[in-house]
Formats: C-alpha cells, structure tokens, sequence
C-alpha cells in the first residue's frame, strides 16, 4: 500500500532525501504514524480497512496543508486483533509486541529530532494499547499524541448514522462507506451481508460495562450494517477527518511540546 500525493509533493518519511528530512525537523514538522491492523472485515470488505483509513486520511492532510509541514511515517500495518483470529486472513501482534513497536517508532522519530508525532490509529482493538504506548513513552520524556480517528467525528457518526447508531462498527455503515469513497474497486458490494450486534449486557448498563474480546464470533465477522453504506456518506466523514486532522496539526506544529521536568521536578 502506498498512497502518493496526486500535485506530487513529497509527504512520505521513508522517499525524502537526507536534505529534506532535515529540513522538515528544523520546520517543526508534524509526523503522523499512521496505525492500524490486517483483519478480516466481513465478506465485502478487504483485510487492510483500519490502516488504509488513517493511511489515507495523514497522507492527504499532509498533502493538503501548505503552512504546515507534516510528514507521513512508515504505517504500522500490523495491530492487536487476536479476536479476529477465528476469521481467516487476520494477522495479530502479542499485545506486548504491538506496544513495544509503538514505543520503538516513536522513540526513532524523536530520536532523530522530531517533537510532534502522532498515533493515528484505526483498529478498535489498538486504541486502549495505543494510549497506552503513549503514557509509557511519556514516562521516558518523550512525548507521542495517540488518536483514533472516529473519535474527531464523535457528533457526527452519531447524527448521520442511518443504522449502526453513531458506532464506526467492523464493516458495517461507517467502515464501509470510507472504503468505497476512498477505494471502490476494493469492495465487493455484492457479497455485504448485515449481522446482528452480539453484547454481554444490554441497555444502560451496556454502555459502561463490557468484557475485553477473547474470540469475535459473528455469522460474517460484521459489526453494522453495510447494506446502509454509500460513497457519499463516506466523503463526507473524511472531509469531517481530515479538516479535524488539519487543525490539529497547525495546533501542534505552533505548540511546545509538554516536558516532563519543565517545573524543575527533584524525580530523575
């Protein structure tokens, strides 16, 4: 997978020159790490949705912003997605593995000099180990801002959604309609079924007591409904993404980031 700006400007970390790397850190440059997971996602949807979205969505931010440098890293494609395992075509890292990756490309690209990294993340199953990544590299003074990408569109998911309820689902409405607005020819259309939501507790109580997953089992391995999805629905959202993206970086870009021994702290 690699997505190139069309106006050919350069975004990606691992085609710049050496010149231009250094260039982009003496600019302050934004780096977003996009993070996601290889897994199945029903039988409509191609195993690559949670790192193609967050992948697209940093690439054509970058590309789009002209007063702001922002650099896209290498994608860390493969996630925490063990539930999955029960469908074939997913591949998952030990949750220990996926954290420690996290913390090494973070850790290189401060190394090198860059003070504004992001964890873009698009997996479900990521986003708790990805905040996680994030409190440990803070304890080490370097700092890396975990995202998930649905949660900059919380209002919205929950007001345009037809059936899956405001959830970004597995599959279902939301995943379905970014793919087919960002890559058609990826979609079987018609092989997309719907399946039923399958949760331990229900109503009020559902909303803040749930299990973490062991082994996912739906008729389909789908989340929602993706019969409701459509091109439209997904541009859309990922204008929504992207201009929340956009803003975020210009914020970062004109920020100091954090210092864990700013205040003269006597701890070493």
């Amino acid at each position: 997978m690699l997505l190139r700006p069309t106006s050919g400007k350069k975004v990606l970390w691992q085609e710049m020159l050496r010149h231009e790397l250094l260039a982009s850190m003496e600019a302050r440059a934004v780096v977003i790490v996009p993070v996601g997971s290889v897994e199945q996602h029903g039988p409509h949807c191609p195993l690559d949705v949670d790192i193609s979205i967050p992948y697209h969505l940093a690439v054509r931010t970058a590309a789009a912003l002209d007063d702001v440098p922002v650099l896209v890293a290498p994608p860390v494609s493969l996630g925490f997605t063990h539930y999955n395992m029960g469908e074939i075509g997913t591949i998952t890292l030990r949750l220990e593995t996926f954290i420690d990756v996290l913390c090494d490309v973070a850790r290189s690209i401060w190394a090198n000099g860059f003070r504004r990294i992001v964890l873009l993340n698009g997996h479900g199953g990521n986003e708790a180990p990805t905040w996680a990544a994030s409190v440990k590299l803070a304890e080490e003074d370097v700092w890396a801002l975990a995202l998930t990408y649905w949660n900059m569109a919380r209002d919205e998911l929950l007001a345009w959604s037809e059936a899956d309820g405001g959830s970004i689902g597995h599959g279902g409405e939301w995943e379905t309609s970014l793919q087919l607005y960002l890559r058609p020819e990826l979609v079987a259309t018609g092989r997309a079924v719907k399946d039923e939501w399958r949760l331990t507790f229900g109503g009020e109580v559902g909303r803040f007591a749930r299990f973490p997953e062991r082994r996912r089992e739906m008729e389909h391995g789908v989340m929602g409904d993706p019969l409701v999805a459509s091109t439209a629905k997904g541009e859309r959202l990922f204008g929504v993404l992207q201009e929340r993206l956009s803003a975020l970086c210009r914020e970062y870009h004109a920020a100091e980031p954090p210092r864990y021994k700013e205040f003269g702290s006597h701890c070493p």
